[in-house]
């Protein structure tokens, strides 16, 4: 098992997107999401379309509220090299 190759990346996802898979999977909506972390429903809706940068500090409102590591929100197409 020694010679593999990795997966290659299929699909880019960006910071909203990864905000809104995650909110789809839970089956919440923006509205429930807004409750759940205080930020308005339409800022949400600006940060999934790209409008709003999601920043730091709402990743971690965000991350609390999805069940999810900040980073998972902030970085979403990163890939971690394996280690030896």
């Amino acid at each position: 098992m020694e010679e593999f190759r990795p997966a290659k990346k299929r699909v880019e996802v960006s910071v909203g997107e990864s905000v809104r898979i995650l909110r789809e999977l839970q089956e919440l909506t923006q509205s429930q999401l807004a409750e759940l972390t205080g930020i308005p429903q339409a800022t949400i809706s600006a940060i999934e379309n790209g409008r709003v940068n999601l920043g730091v500090e709402r990743a971690k409102v965000f991350a609390r509220a999805l069940h999810c590591h900040p980073a998972v929100l902030v970085f979403p197409g990163w890939e971690t090299a394996r280690a030896a």
